[in-house]
């Protein structure tokens, strides 16, 4: 995790993002050789089939109002296809709910959200994970499109938080053992929106190391508070033979959450940065032909370029308001962003026990924090 931003960076940087890809492949074949050799079998012995139905309806729910999302920053909500990729997967998402309450063998068996503590541990996952994707997929183009890092330096900029988090996960694992697992939830989620918010402080040209590297500190401490008490209680919430369903049921959370986040922030970011820029172009006399080229180049928000017919002067002014426009809507999707750690933190107040875990038993399995 902190190698792969700046290996990527460079090679995106140096040869083309294409190689970013293949880096997986000798990752990928080292984990198979690991799992055949070193990895115990374990299963349900009570599963009797796949829930074909329900993974299709999934599919198509999850893919239509992502995709409708994703497509109303350029076609509109008003659009036929973006309408009716939404109206068609809010659809398959319900279908899919009422198919899982009734199958034999469901992907997601709802009994498991009838336990307290492992449907909060989902809906602290889908909103922690909705701010941290978020941020992760913005804070790049911050960095090269606006303040003008080169792709290496912006995959290096994110290794603070990993690197945080790596150091300290030894010792905040212990915090849900100690306490429960409400407090480092908490905190953790308070700690993060820290983070968020700091990331909204930069303008332009702001130095690293008092503007993004705090931010990113912050952020890691925050996520080595909450992310071994979040395995912790997802896990641990279920009996023991559901514990792989209930690992792949919340890590499916988080990346819905990174699916909503990329299309709903995508939407926050497109109206912020077209009222930002049309606010700072007003002030420039442009020709009405410059300003339709503009406007038509609001799609590629801070990768937009100004009009080449422009003089020297006017050109540098446009590509200013090009970044401070860039940076205004992204200070809105981070304000976002610890709105929605914040909201996450009192998810964890509300929906999870806080009550000590009992000490287990020697024969007991135990589970190991991400």
């Amino acid at each position: 995790m902190v190698l792969g931003p700046v290996l990527g960076g460079y090679l995106a940087e140096n040869f083309s993002w294409r190689g970013v890809f293949f880096i997986n492949v000798p990752l990928a074949v080292a984990v198979l050789a690991i799992t055949a050799l070193h990895v115990p079998e374990s299963r349900d012995a009570e599963a009797r089939g796949l829930d074909l139905p329900g993974a299709a309806l999934a599919a198509v729910g999850l893919g239509g109002t992502v995709f409708g999302l994703l497509e109303s920053s350029r076609e509109g909500f008003g659009d036929p296809v973006v309408a009716g990729s939404l109206v068609g997967g809010v659809a398959a998402l319900v279908a899919f709910v009422l198919v899982e309450g009734r199958v034999r063998e469901p992907m997601v068996p709802l009994s498991l959200f009838r336990v307290r503590n492992f449907a909060g541990a989902n809906v602290f996952t889908l909103l922690l994970y909705f701010a941290l994707s978020g941020t992760l997929f913005f804070l790049p183009f911050n960095l090269i499109q606006a303040q003008g890092y080169s792709a290496t330096a912006a995959g290096a900029a994110v290794a603070p938080v990993v690197v945080t988090k790596f150091l300290l996960s030894r010792y905040t694992g212990s915090l849900a053992d100690r306490f429960g697992p409400k407090l480092p939830l908490v905190m953790g989620s308070l700690v993060s929106a820290v983070g968020f918010v700091l990331f909204a402080v930069p303008g332009l040209r702001a130095p690293y190391w008092i503007t993004f590297f705090p931010a990113a500190v912050a952020l890691g401490v925050g996520l080595a508070i909450l992310v071994p008490a979040l395995t912790t209680v997802a896990l641990s919430s279920v009996e023991i033979r559901h514990s792989g369903l209930a690992s792949a049921i919340n890590n499916s959370f988080s990346q819905i959450a990174g699916l909503l986040a990329v299309a709903v922030l995508g939407i926050i970011m497109f109206a912020g940065f077209g009222a930002g820029l049309d606010n700072r172009l007003a002030d420039l006399q442009l020709p009405p032909d410059a300003r339709q080229q503009l406007e038509g180049e609001k799609l590629a928000l801070g990768a937009a370029e100004a009009p080449e017919d422009l003089d020297a002067e006017s050109r540098a002014a446009v590509e200013r308001s090009i970044d401070e426009a860039f940076v205004s809507g992204y200070r809105v999707v981070m304000l976002v962003a610890t709105a929605v750690a914040l909201a996450s933190a009192l998810g964890a107040a509300v929906l999870i026990e806080g009550k000590k875990k009992p000490e287990e038993q020697p024969d007991e399995p135990k589970f190991l924090a991400a």
